[in-house]
């Protein structure tokens, strides 16, 4: 990044900056400030790596600041910004909306509705994050409803169902409840005969071909007016097993003036052949419509809120006259719209991500190249990171794109403390020291001298980077061990203080020992990488987020010779 760059970035991070630390007592969020920054400048995202770093530093910097210098900074900078934090509730905006008529319900009681043909993907995680924050919000109630009525075109995983919860538990949620649809076919059939009981459905024999063109003219199907003795038993015999795929439907008798078409007697039960995979379903061949099972499930649960994309405004009004039909009182609605992800060129699609691990281009859902809940979670990335995330983004109608370094930078955040450090050398040149101490002794995590030190031995000699070789009389700081400078092919001490680091004249670079190290895959979404650690890496756990110092956040995956980590971010 070029200075030029750099100067817009602070200049615009500032802004945020102090204006985030006015709302929160004097003290800026980098997570807080990363969202509206790389909101209002795209521009930016080419350098998503970068980014964070700066805006620590602008937060950093403003947080040494009152209450009064931080107004004032805001004011010469933004002078709208401060207006709006002084207009009447501004500090108690939130980034969710309040829910509409929640007051009036005994209890908010939402649901989450995933499909379960596969583990989420992380434009899935919205809906989780979204909810589970209105349930502590409202001191709600939750639901987990796996829609599974389609056995043949979204046929569902039977290692999904176990993979979602865990997804939704890692977000940082637990559902009240988990049903299965496909444990409830019974029900949905007594509310069909119900419905046919009201002359609210009947048994249709047209070719979709056919029906699509009555649908469009408005025109009524020539099945319409069966009696309901005949559509009840037709109906049954569609769920005894005895018709045949495409032989019959049950279509939601509904108005034919209706302006959109697709209201027009819309479908609730058809036959599917493919056996569903869960066994206790297998025997089943009736199948209900999701907006037929979805508006039942509804009511039955006493959901009060429900969140769907915009695109799914249709199903609203199909269910709608299933709740008339019955005197039912529909739950209030509110539609938002898709979130896209700026980091990967993978599409947030279950089935072609699918796809891709079919064809062997991804090595499984938690690849770290693919754009999943999973891959996240092997990467070292925390639930908590994901979910304050996607609560940022609101319940907007528009569609919003979801800045990866958003995220990155809330879970540096949450990790950092706690991250112990390490060195990895990736592309590694080796040197002997005239004379060393008997070892380095870099901090285990600066911020926490109580924590010790490493001892790393040097009588061996060190790898450093080949980029940070210096050339003949150049002088380069060895963390933790002191200053050296280039003589030939091997480095002597110095009797440099770190005063020649503080003015800047001396660069300081990362090493390892030559003879008492560990060898290391760095697994990252763009390729592998291998390198030559400390020795102590190989005494860390599966599961642990470490810092390689100059390279990166990343969760240790794997011990063994190489340790395999999977890189998180800078």
């Amino acid at each position: 990044m070029d200075d030029e760059l750099r100067d817009r970035v602070e200049q615009a991070a500032r802004k945020h900056a102090l204006f985030n630390a006015l709302k929160h007592g004097g003290s800026a969020d980098v997570g807080a400030v990363m969202g509206p920054l790389m909101g209002e400048h795209p521009e930016f995202r080419p350098h998503g790596d970068e980014i964070p770093g700066i805006v620590a530093g602008v937060v950093a910097s403003v947080n040494k600041l009152d209450d009064d210098q931080q107004r004032d900074r805001l004011a010469q900078l933004e002078p709208a910004l401060l207006e709006e934090f002084d207009a009447p509730d501004a500090e108690d905006e939130e980034p969710l909306p309040e829910l509409p008529n929640a007051d009036t319900v005994e209890q908010v009681r939402m649901r989450l509705a995933p499909n379960p043909n596969a583990p989420y993907h992380l434009g899935h995680a919205r809906m989780p994050a979204v909810i589970g924050s209105y349930k502590e919000r409202y001191d709600g109630w939750m639901l987990c409803r796996f829609d599974d009525t389609d056995p043949e075109t979204k046929r569902p995983q039977l290692g999904a169902y176990d993979a979602i919860i865990d997804d939704i538990e890692y977000l940082g949620f637990t559902p009240d409840e988990v049903i299965i649809a496909s444990d409830r076919l019974e029900i949905y059939y007594e509310h069909a005969r119900a419905l046919i009981d009201e002359a609210g459905a009947y048994t249709c024999a047209c070719p979709a071909e056919t029906f699509s063109q009555l649908k469009a003219e408005g025109t009524a199907c020539p099945h319409r007016e069966k009696s309901i003795e005949t559509v009840r038993e037709e109906f049954d015999r569609m769920v005894d097993g005895d018709v045949a795929a495409g032989e019959l439907v049950l279509r939601v008798r509904t108005d034919l003036e209706q302006p959109n078409p697709a209201l027009r007697d819309w479908v609730a039960f058809r036959i599917v052949e493919t056996p569903h995979p869960r066994e206790v379903a297998q025997g089943y061949r009736c199948w209900p419509m999701l907006d037929f099972q979805s508006a039942i499930d509804d009511h039955l649960t006493e959901v009060t809120h429900i969140i769907r994309g915009i695109d799914l405004q249709d199903s609203a009004r199909r269910q709608q006259y299933i709740y008339d039909r019955f005197d039912w009182t529909y739950p209030e609605v509110i539609h938002w719209g898709h979130v896209e992800v700026d980091e990967y060129g993978i599409p947030l699609s279950a089935s072609k991500i699918a796809a891709l691990i079919e064809a062997g281009e991804l090595d499984g859902w938690d690849d770290p190249r693919a754009p999943t809940i999973a891959s996240l979670r092997r990467r070292g990335i925390q639930g908590a990171a994901i979910t304050d995330a996607m609560v940022e983004l609101g319940t907007s109608t528009s569609n919003v794109e979801l800045a990866m370094s958003w995220i990155y930078s809330r879970n540096r955040e949450l990790i950092d403390e706690s991250a112990d450090r390490y060195f990895l050398v990736l592309d590694p040149v080796a040197f002997d020291i005239a004379d060393p101490p008997d070892a380095g002794s870099p901090p285990v995590h600066p911020e926490f001298p109580e924590r010790g030190t490493r001892d790393l031995p040097t009588h061996d000699g060190v790898l450093i980077e080949r980029d940070d070789q210096p050339a003949l009389d150049e002088r380069v700081w060895l963390k933790g061990l002191g200053c050296v400078t280039r003589q030939g092919e091997s480095l002597e001490m110095t009797d440099d203080e770190i005063d020649v680091v503080r003015d800047g004249s001396v660069p300081v670079i990362h090493w390892v020992p030559a003879a008492d190290n560990h060898p290391v895959e760095l697994r990252r979404p763009e390729g592998n990488d291998a390198g030559i650690a400390e020795a102590g890496i190989a005494d860390t756990d599966t599961g642990e987020v470490v810092q390689f110092e100059r390279i990166g956040f990343a969760r240790i995956d794997q011990q063994g010779s190489p340790t395999v980590a999977f890189f998180s971010h800078r």
